[in-house]
This record gives C-alpha cells, sequence and structure tokens, in this order.
C-alpha cells in the first residue's frame, strides 16, 4: 500500500510540477581533433616559443538559460607536449620543467562561469600542473553551436589564459621576459 501511494506521488508530482531542466552536457571532440590546447612562451625575449599538448580528454556542460550553472572539466597528459622540436620536448618533460615520470597529468576544474552580454566570458577554476593546484582565470569567447551534418550537435569556445611558470614550481631561468606562458585553449564539444 505504501508503495502504491509513493509512486502515485511521483507519478503526480511528475506530471504537475514543471520539468527541472538539465544542462546540456557535451564530451570535447579530441577524437575527431576539433579542439586544441596551444601555449606560447617568450624565448628569452627575442622571439615566441609556441607548441600544443596532443593528448587530453574532458566535457562540458551548458545550458544557455542558465550559463551562470555551466561547468568544464579537462585532463591533460603533459607527455604530450609538442613544440616541434624532439630535443627541446624531452628537455621540457625533463624534471627542470614539467617532469612529467612525477607528475604525469594536468588538470583543471572549473568553479565559476560569468556570462557577459557579447560573446564573452570569464571562466575561473583550479589548474592542477606540476603538483601545485592554483586558482586560473580564462577569458572565454562562445564561438558558435548548432547541429552538425552527422545527426548530433555540437558547441566550441576559445579560452586564453596566462600565468607565472613559478606558481606551479617550475622555476627553470629562461630571463625576464619568459617567466610567464599564455595558453590557447579551442574546444568544440558534442552534446551527448
Amino acid at each position: 500500500m505504501r508503495t502504491r501511494k509513493l509512486t502515485a506521488f511521483a507519478l503526480a508530482a511528475a506530471i504537475l510540477l514543471p520539468a527541472q531542466a538539465l544542462a546540456d552536457k557535451y564530451v570535447i571532440d579530441t577524437k575527431g581533433s576539433h579542439a586544441f590546447i596551444h601555449f606560447r612562451i617568450q624565448h628569452l625575449g627575442y622571439s615566441w616559443l609556441t607548441g600544443r599538448f596532443n593528448t587530453f580528454s574532458g566535457s562540458f556542460e551548458y545550458d544557455e538559460n542558465k550559463p551562470a550553472e555551466a561547468s568544464v572539466q579537462v585532463e591533460i597528459d603533459v607527455a604530450s607536449i609538442d613544440s616541434n622540436h624532439a630535443e627541446r620536448d624531452k628537455h621540457l618533460r625533463g624534471d627542470e620543467f614539467l617532469d612529467v615520470d612525477k607528475y604525469p597529468k594536468a588538470r583543471f576544474e572549473s568553479t565559476s562561469f560569468t556570462e557577459n552580454n557579447d560573446g564573452t566570458a570569464v571562466l575561473k577554476g583550479n589548474l592542477t600542473l606540476h603538483g601545485v593546484t592554483k586558482p586560473l582565470t580564462i577569458d572565454v569567447e562562445h564561438i558558435g553551436h548548432g547541429e552538425d551534418p552527422w545527426g548530433g550537435y555540437r558547441r566550441g569556445f576559445e579560452g586564453t589564459t596566462r600565468f607565472a611558470l613559478a606558481d606551479y614550481g617550475i622555476n627553470y631561468n629562461l630571463g625576464p621576459k619568459s617567466k610567464e606562458v599564455e595558453l590557447i585553449i579551442s574546444v568544440e564539444g558534442i552534446r551527448q
């Protein structure tokens, strides 16, 4: 009898109460190479050294009606660093920089998302890199969204940020103009 009453109550609640909209979940399309994490840092103050991380994964949730509830999680295989120079990449993977044997993953997890009225937003979260977790702010641009040719739905964002390597315990002396690294993150998510 009690089970019937609970079932009837649940059914009535589902019919009478408005459905609570859930944010759409998107998986970042790394398989189709529609997402990138690029970096750049000044080389001795004379030029820019650029590169990327080839292996990462992640997801985000986003609801146009409740953008403040958006969330993002990304995990990076730091050994996948690629600066288009094998010897330099070997050095960057070593204990003077990323120390990938000891710290194989970097991770970003969002804590807030504040959307502006012009298609931009501010994403805040925590970045764990080289065994250190620190708050990080990313300036975001909403690139677009819509149906894809394969019957799915996609949404894309691009974000930029910069941080001091020393904040994450990376203290290799590259000169005064090479203390900060810039990240450019372009993601296209496939709605699940």
